[in-house]
């Protein structure tokens, strides 16, 4: 491929952005606050704008209900339309309140399982009111010690639960089953896999699809064989981008592994370009990209851009592997030599071919040195003086 071509792609590749990224967020011990955070969602969407404006494919911003919820979501949306942005997935949230506790769709209570599914019913009507295309769902449920309640009951209600919900999706829109491996719940978790997740999708609808987390999986999983399998099925739905380096660390994608974020983005480049497996093919270019990171210690925004750089030096050196010499070589058997061009691909310093891809497009050749030096942190720390920082709740 040419480094035109690799700089068009590039360029084009859309990625979200959280509303809780730049809001302030923490570990599981303390939240560290920080000036200048959003206190609001209008703030946060006004952040977003400006990540968009720096980098240019980050122009739509994912929300969390209850944590993003206003009066008029219809004016939420013309609001970020008149800044450049969309708004992406709406989040459900079934993990906070007390009633959740031993579940929320898979709770052993009827009464607390129908509370879930009013609140995601309600997510499905912020999405229709936003034009959102997305509506996600990620369980904390499960439990901590065995006996404590039976797998397959849980597992029925789930399906139950999602069945009533999905004929509410707007037309067009699309339910992600998000899956994690361990944590609130340590004994078992609901949804803990990709398989999972899938068959629960394949009980629900066609438009349900599973929403694969970089940071949720076991110590030394092949995602990227995740990635390729759930193409094949056609219910790849998006990323939760980020990185880890033992649990579920929300770092900043590619910032402890690139090398797997590269190789994922290889199955995805391979996917669009198979012309023998339609059903892959078709499914990749419905994709959601969404960055999922808290930037606990790290600015907010300049830890954004930086996160979409990264991926989209991941993606660039991914569509430079040469695919037909690739695919020759395994067709020999040949090992070293197909080992060789995917890393020969990987070892590429493909920054100044983006930065010249960003500055033909009108954008800052790094829009990270751009954005420190705007002086952009000092105005909206004067700017957001007083009122509660936006943060988890």
């Amino acid at each position: 491929m040419s480094a035109e071509s690799v700089s068009a792609a590039v360029t084009k590749l859309a990625v979200e952005t959280p509303s809780w990224g730049y809001g302030n967020s923490g570990t599981r011990f303390k939240v560290f606050p920080q000036a200048g955070v959003p206190r609001d969602p209008f703030e946060k969407v006004e952040d977003a704008a400006i990540v968009g404006r720096y980098t240019g494919v980050a122009k739509s911003i994912a929300l969390h209900i209850p944590w993003d919820r206003v009066d008029d979501f219809s004016m939420l949306a013309a609001f970020a339309r008149e800044r450049g942005v969309q708004i992406g997935g709406i989040n459900s949230n079934t993990f906070q309140d007390e009633d959740y506790k031993l579940g929320s769709l898979c709770h052993p209570a009827l009464e607390v399982r129908k509370k879930a599914i009013a609140h995601v019913l309600e997510c499905c009507e912020i999405a229709r009111a936003t034009g959102s295309a997305v509506v996600k769902v990620w369980l904390a449920d499960g439990t901590n010690y065995p006996g404590q309640d039976d797998f397959r009951t849980r597992r029925r209600h789930l399906i139950e639960s999602l069945r009533e919900i999905y004929p509410a999706l707007p037309d067009n829109a699309r339910m992600f089953l998000e899956y994690k491996f361990y944590e609130p719940a340590f004994y078992h978790t609901d949804v803990q896999d990709w398989g999972q997740a899938l068959t629960v999708c394949q009980h629900v609808g066609e438009r349900a699809q599973v929403c694969v987390d970089t940071g949720h999986h076991a110590m030394g999983t092949n995602i990227e064989q995740i990635v390729s399998i759930l193409l094949q099925e056609g219910r790849l739905g998006g990323f939760d981008l980020n990185d880890k380096k033992y649990g579920d660390d929300d770092l900043m994608v590619g910032s402890i592994d690139p090398y797997q974020l590269f190789r994922i983005c290889h199955e995805l480049v391979k996917a669009e370009t198979d012309e023998a497996d339609p059903v892959a093919q078709t499914n990749v270019r419905e994709v959601v990209y969404m960055l999922d990171q808290c930037h606990n210690i790290e600015p907010k925004l300049p830890a954004v851009i930086r996160s979409v750089m990264n991926l989209q030096e991941a993606m660039a050196k991914a569509l430079l592997v040469d695919l037909t010499a690739l695919r020759r070589a395994q067709c020999e058997g040949n090992v070293l030599e197909a080992n060789r061009l995917l890393k020969d691909a990987y070892d590429t310093d493909v920054r100044p071919l983006l930065a010249r891809a960003r500055t033909e497009a009108g954008l800052p050749a790094d829009p990270y040195v751009a954005y420190l030096g705007s002086g952009n942190e000092s105005r909206r720390v004067e700017a957001r003086v007083g009122g509660v920082a936006a943060g988890w709740q």
